[in-house]
């Protein structure tokens, strides 16, 4: 097995190899790419045929999940009528590392037409490709990670490790954040975990309060109700002043009905925004020490509960 062990490492040594090299070979021409793709009114159109073109699959995937509206076309059915997709409000992103695919003739003669922008992702600066293309993003003469320099590797992981550099760069720019991630991945474990506390929190109608004040009996009434464990202790401004919880019951089970929340409740309890993470609400829960299975979700202008999200609302989305 340590042979195999041993090619695994000199693959990945040999590709971490041609990636430092992509690195270093970075110029200002991905700076032009980048604002040419800002400047995009349509989609960018991304293609690519075989290896090439599932390394576009790939980066028209994430292009469009990190707001820049993006579309794999593949370059043969462009030529049975798909060149229909693209407009002149586009960009095309062409990706061949020889930059001599045939099947991408007729997208190229489509592009330059139409005055559509092209930018080419190659090896070969003395390539069609990047003789077509308004810029060029050049990618580092590097050795396969095969070891004969035919199958696609070092090549394959560089474009597609460039690819990811132009969506970063664009998200930085768009100051793209988790949130908005979020909105194009509603579904699923990604949607799950990317889940904000508003969407998973119950209304300030099934909230279990009681103003300062209220006599203990009263309290346990509230707090049997709604079912979640807890009560919270609203001040005269409505703002949260404290919460009880049933460690709280027992620490004064002593004359406990003589009491009032006042004097039985957990004073600053820990709250969270609605606009918060769900996740982060889980590991607020979850922590060592003290380890709660509730949260009030407070306004943070207000201080004032406007929610309740409890732990088992989390692992229900999938958290955890």
């Amino acid at each position: 097995m340590s042979g195999y062990q041993d090619t695994a490492r000199r693959v990945i040594q040999t590709e971490a190899e041609a990636l430092g090299a992509l690195g270093a070979a970075l110029d200002d021409r991905f700076d032009q790419a980048v604002t040419r793709l800002l400047e995009t009114k349509g989609r960018v159109i991304v293609t690519g045929i075989g290896k090439s073109g599932h390394i576009a699959r790939k980066i028209a995937a994430t292009l469009a999940s990190t707001g820049t509206p993006a579309q794999f076309v593949h370059p043969a059915e462009a030529s049975h009528g798909d060149l229909g997709m693209i407009t002149e409000a586009d960009t095309v992103l062409a990706i061949s590392n020889s930059g001599e695919a045939p099947e991408l003739a007729n997208l190229l003669i489509y592009a330059r037409r139409f005055a559509i922008p092209l930018i080419g992702m190659t090896s070969r600066m003395e390539s069609t490709l990047a003789g077509q293309s308004d810029i060029v993003l050049p990618l580092p003469i590097a050795d396969e990670a095969c070891g004969t320099g035919v199958v696609p590797t070092s090549s394959t992981t560089m474009t597609l490790a460039l690819g990811d550099a132009l969506a970063v760069a664009l998200m930085e720019h768009r100051r793209f954040t988790a949130a908005h991630f979020r909105e194009f991945h509603p579904g699923g474990k990604l949607g799950a975990q990317l889940s904000l506390v508003r969407d998973l929190m119950h209304g300030a109608d099934e909230l279990p309060l009681a103003p300062l004040g209220t006599p203990m009996s009263d309290a346990l009434l509230i707090m049997s109700a709604q079912g979640f464990g807890v009560v919270g202790v609203t001040a005269s401004d409505g703002g949260l002043a404290g919460i009880i919880t049933d460690g709280d019951l027992r620490r004064n089970m002593a004359g406990l009905l003589d009491h009032t929340v006042d004097q039985v409740m957990t004073n600053a309890p820990r709250t969270i925004a609605p606009d918060a993470m769900a996740q982060e609400a889980l590991a607020i829960m979850t922590l060592p020490t003290p380890r709660i299975t509730c949260l009030f979700v407070v306004d943070p202008a207000t201080e004032s509960p406007v929610g309740l999200i409890h732990v088992h609302d989390c692992l229900r989305a999938g958290l955890g």
